[in-house]
C-alpha cells in the first residue's frame, strides 16, 4: 500500500465498523456473481464471499479479531434469523400436521445418520478424538454447532469451517443426487436439504419455493 492508503486503512480498522462493511460488500459482491451465473450453486455467495474475506485480511494484515468486532453484529443476527424460520413453517402448518409422523422419523434417521457416518469415517481414518468430535454437529446451524462442539470436547472454530463446507457441498450436489432418485417432490426435496446441509440448504431451497424452503 502507499503510505496514504496505509494511513486510511490504519483509521478504518480501527472502527468496529470495520468488519461489518467488509462482509456487507462482500457478500454483495458474491451474490451479485451468483446472479450472473444463473444461481449456479458452484458460485455459493457463501463460500465466494468467506474467500474475498480471507484475501482482504491476509493482504492487508488485519487479524481476526479486529475483524470480528465488527462482524460480530452479523453473527449475532444468525439465531434470529434462524427463529425467522418458523415464519414459512407456520404457512405450511396443515402439511405439518400431516405428515409429522413421516418427517419425526425423517429427521430422527438423518441426523443420526450425518453424525454416525462423519464421526466413523473420521475415526476410521484416524483422526484425533478432538476432530471428531468437531465433525459431530455439522450438520446444524453454525451457532449452534460451535455451542455443542465446545460441550463436547471438539474445536468451536474447526466445527464452523465444517459446517459452512457441509452447507455449501449440500447445496451444490443437492439437486442432482435428488434428480438422479427421482424425488419431485418439494417438500421432501427442501426436507432433505434442511437436514443435510441446515441454513445454507434452506437458503437454496427457498430461492425454489416456500414450499421447498418450508
Amino acid at each position: 500500500m502507499t503510505p496514504r492508503l496505509s494511513d486510511i486503512w490504519v483509521y478504518l480498522s480501527a472502527s468496529p465498523l470495520l468488519g461489518l462493511t467488509a462482509t456487507l460488500l462482500a457478500y454483495q459482491l458474491a451474490y451479485a456473481l451468483y446472479a450472473r451465473t444463473r444461481f449456479n450453486p458452484l458460485a455459493n455467495p457463501v463460500a465466494i464471499s468467506v474467500a474475498i474475506l480471507v484475501t482482504v485480511l491476509t493482504l492487508t494484515g488485519t487479524s481476526y479479531q479486529t475483524y470480528f468486532d465488527g462482524a460480530q453484529f452479523v453473527h449475532f443476527l444468525l439465531g434470529p434469523a434462524t427463529v425467522a424460520l418458523a415464519i414459512p413453517l407456520y404457512q405450511q402448518l396443515e402439511k405439518l400436521k400431516r405428515d409429522w409422523l413421516a418427517l419425526l422419523a425423517g429427521v430422527l434417521l438423518g441426523s443420526t445418520a450425518a453424525i454416525a457416518t462423519a464421526m466413523g469415517v473420521a475415526w476410521a481414518m484416524g483422526a484425533s478424538t478432538t476432530t471428531v468430535m468437531s465433525l459431530a454437529p455439522k450438520s446444524v446451524t453454525t451457532p449452534i454447532a460451535m455451542g455443542i462442539a465446545e460441550k463436547i470436547g471438539g474445536l468451536p472454530s474447526l466445527t464452523a469451517v465444517l459446517v459452512i463446507a457441509t452447507g455449501i457441498l449440500g447445496a451444490t450436489i443437492a439437486r442432482t443426487i435428488l434428480n438422479l432418485m427421482k424425488v419431485d417432490d418439494a417438500g421432501v426435496r427442501g426436507f432433505a436439504l434442511g437436514v443435510t446441509s441446515h441454513g445454507i440448504g434452506t437458503a437454496r431451497a427457498f430461492q425454489v419455493s416456500d414450499e421447498m424452503g418450508a
